[in-house]
């Protein structure tokens, strides 16, 4: 319908923003792949796919700082605590998820996975100027079968599963239940500062489709290359049109919920006066 202006403050491309000027509408992208502060430590790394420093307890200010004035922010994560991280808290080594370093106990994934959040979540209840909603996207899974990524996994479905064809299970169910547990608790104190929480629960829906990842084909037609087979990223019509679908309706229902609350309140004033 209308092609955006870049407005974005910075040249880097994990921070953009665009405005769609005849709607008075901008979108804002920020990539934090950890949502907390981190650093890579090493390139490489036991997985050869790097080794992060996560610093569990600190804000990431290239977000945090950015939101006060926004009327809505989704947040979302999970595929990059597969990675192997050493974690931070109160400037030191508390432990880490598969970093073989000598002397550091292994607290796997899904300890950096829910403090992450918890830090996050404080954030967002600590920015006084926000008045704005939160949408927490849940964990959408993966689906290899036959393997990993680096051993062989793929996904060659073509159509959805069937409700029960397919549970929640596994280091799916267990992402998902740190973020649905960590939301009710930023809710319930963010609730004390007037902050509004939405869930966007996109898990089950996504588990439904292996039919939407990539494979081996994300990539140009005339490229030659070769690629892990992708089961993570969502890149084919009909997932990812879904979660704008939802995204929509949530956002219509905001909308409903807020007009009311302005004749609540008008009506009280009339009341008291």
């Amino acid at each position: 319908i209308e092609y955006p202006i870049d407005v974005s403050y910075t040249s880097d491309e994990r921070f953009k923003r665009w405005k769609y000027t005849s709607y008075n509408f901008t979108l804002a992208y920020f990539s934090s792949t950890y949502l907390v502060k981190s650093k890579e430590r090493d390139n490489n790394g036991p997985t050869h796919t790097g080794l992060f420093n996560l610093y569990l307890d600190e804000f990431d200010e290239q977000w945090t700082t950015q939101i006060e004035g926004f009327d809505y922010v989704i947040i979302n994560g999970g595929h990059w605590f597969y990675r192997p991280s050493v974690f931070y808290e109160n400037h030191q080594i508390v432990g880490c998820h598969y970093c073989l370093i000598d002397n550091v106990k292994d607290l796997t994934k899904f300890y950096g996975f829910r403090k992450a959040f918890r830090t996050a979540f404080r954030a967002i209840n600590s920015l006084e100027k926000f008045k704005g909603v939160t949408f927490l996207r849940t964990f959408a899974p993966p689906h290899f079968e036959n393997g990993l990524w680096n051993d062989g996994g793929n996904c060659v479905r073509t159509k959805p599963f069937r409700s029960k064809e397919i549970v929640l299970d596994g280091d799916n169910l267990e992402f998902y239940m740190i973020q649905i547990e960590e939301f009710k608790r930023a809710q319930k104190e963010g609730r004390k500062k007037g902050k509004k929480y939405r869930l966007m629960d996109m898990t089950h829906a996504s588990l439904l489709r292996p039919d939407g990842h990539p494979s081996r084909y994300g990539h140009w037609p005339n490229e030659n290359v070769t690629l892990y087979n992708d089961c993570v990223h969502w890149c084919l019509p009909g997932p990812i049109d879904n979660w704008n679908d939802f995204l929509l309706q949530m956002l219509k229902m905001e909308g409903i919920r807020s007009h009311q609350e302005r004749l609540i309140s008008g009506g009280k004033r009339m009341r008291f006066k």
